[in-house]
């Protein structure tokens, strides 16, 4: 197993590479292609392009941390159905408890809060 390894690390390294200068270099032509003569933006360069590419991957792509679908990601998604099933049912069960003046105080305060109606009768 070890010169398996040893073989598919500098392939890896390799291909990151040569993602990063396709990425970038794609998205140098797009900007110099699009943004002078729709906006009157100046052109940029390969570096500029670099930069923007990593700065979108930070903001909006994350840093690759999170499982792409794997035993955590399904554990998160149970976890989450669980308590919003929980939630819901403990909501309810109050809600049935309530009087009719006291569901009209909780659709008043809700109103003056969040400004909507949750029975939908469009009183905002």
């Amino acid at each position: 197993m070890r010169p398996r390894i040893f073989l598919l690390a500098p392939a890896a390294l390799l291909g990151v590479f040569l993602f990063a200068l396709l990425g970038g270099e794609i998205v140098k032509w797009l900007w110099n292609w699009l943004t002078p003569d729709l906006f009157g933006w100046p052109r940029i360069t390969f570096w500029q392009a670099f930069a923007m590419l990593a700065l979108t991957r930070i903001l909006f792509g994350g840093f690759g941390l999170h499982s792409g679908g794997g035993r955590h990601s399904k554990f998160r998604s149970r976890f989450r159905d669980r308590i919003i099933d929980r939630v819901a049912e403990r909501v309810g069960e109050r809600w049935d408890e309530m009087t009719p003046e006291e569901r009209e105080r909780f659709r008043e305060r809700l109103r003056a809060r969040c400004g909507f109606d949750p029975a939908g009768e469009g009183k905002a």
